[in-house]
């Protein structure tokens, strides 16, 4: 297949290692790259089961999603005020350089993540998700179950200090993601977290 109107299938494929399509595939070069890119691109199909269980889920989403944002303007404003936090980074708060982009592209609630900065650096930021006990340290967000990283000790371990702040995740920057817990079981845990990691 010599036809330039389809250089996806006819030119090689530098991310397939110069693979060309028709000239490997012939007449299911079409089926073939169509596979091979909704895969890449899109990954694969959910099993039935895991199907069905996210269609479950989604049911109950806005449920979810309305504690979730309630219970993170609860922690931001909690934090922001807490002697072992040096800044909070939540579009629901007021002082938030992004807030009013907050309110204008989310009005139901700014989401559950934010990061937050410790005062006690790269330390504190280790010994705070050491001391969770409500807490999962996981690297995902958007849990029902509260979540918590330290950038700089696990994800972000390979850069150096000065990739690691242009990146927004410098030594004393923790995430978290806010889960559908009880507000006040989630602000207990991080304040004893806080003490030992400000100790």
């Amino acid at each position: 297949m010599q036809n330039d109107k389809f250089p996806s299938l006819s030119k090689p494929a530098p991310e397939y290692h110069d693979l060309t399509f028709a000239e490997t595939f012939g007449e299911l070069s079409y089926t073939i790259y169509g596979h091979a890119i909704g895969l890449r691109d899109l990954g694969a199909s959910q099993a039935p089961m895991n199907a069905f269980l996210t269609l479950l889920g989604i049911e109950t989403l806005p449920l979810r999603m309305d504690r979730h944002c309630a219970n993170a303007l609860a922690i931001a404003k909690h934090l922001s005020g807490h002697s072992a936090v040096d800044w909070v980074s939540y579009a629901g708060l007021e002082t938030d350089q992004y807030y009013k982009l907050g309110q204008h592209y989310l009005p139901k609630g700014a989401g559950a993540v934010m990061t937050v900065g410790l005062k006690g650096g790269y330390d504190a930021g280790v010994k705070l998700v050491e001391s969770v006990e409500l807490f999962s340290h996981l690297a995902n967000i958007g849990d029902s179950r509260s979540l918590v990283i330290h950038p700089a000790s696990t994800t972000h371990r390979q850069l150096t200090e000065e990739q690691l702040s242009a990146a927004g995740a410098g030594a004393e920057v923790v995430r978290l993601s806010i889960g559908i817990e009880s507000e006040a079981d989630i602000i207990a845990d991080l304040d004893q977290a806080l003490a030992r990691a400000d100790s």
